[in-house]
């Protein structure tokens, strides 16, 4: 009467370690209905390319109309983004396109477009500083010269170059003495 018998002893272990395998069932099944997030909703890649066309088309309203349901269907649409952010530049909106670059490069860093969209909307913004930081990134992603590098470099290059003043265009500066 003093000891603890088999079935008792079973009956400690038995009730945790069902509960722990009911909780792993119930987390794996979880996963197994989700969709990764590399794969987008087709009916957004579908409204992000009606988008695309009217904005290729110079139809601004109907392609940011077509660009912002193909994100409500798949927020995770990065080409929808990107081709939001190109709108914003269009429309002379250089805020709305830097956050909507930014946007794209939280859902993949290591996006060349996203890299060098951002980059000429901080040159237009003035900060030529960050905009080096992101071609540096670009250079380091691509492994041989890519076309947004090549466009990032012009932008910033055309930025930062001063005015060629001719020689004999600058006239010395009379100097004035006291008698």
């Amino acid at each position: 009467m003093g000891g603890i018998t088999l079935v008792e002893t079973l009956m400690r272990f038995i009730l945790p370690a069902s509960a722990l395998a009911l909780a792993l069932v119930t987390v794996s099944s979880v996963s197994v209905g989700k969709k990764p997030d590399s794969v987008i909703n087709p009916v957004s890649v579908a409204l992000a390319e009606t988008g695309r066309s009217a904005l290729e088309a110079g139809k601004f309203d109907l392609a940011i109309d077509q660009l912002e349901t193909a994100l409500a269907v798949d927020p995770k649409n990065r080409s929808a983004i990107l081709l939001l952010a190109r709108a914003a530049e269009k429309q002379e909106l250089p805020g709305k396109a830097l956050r909507l670059y930014r946007e794209a490069l939280f859902i993949e860093p290591n996006d060349v477009d996203a890299l060098a969209g951002q980059g000429a909307m901080l040159v237009k913004k003035g900060a030529v500083g960050k905009a080096r930081e992101n071609l540096s990134r670009i250079e380091k992603i691509c492994p041989t010269t890519c076309v947004q590098q090549t466009d990032l470099a012009a932008v910033i290059e055309k930025a930062t170059a001063q005015p060629v003043i001719a020689a004999e265009a600058v006239k010395p500066n009379p100097v004035v003495t006291k008698n």
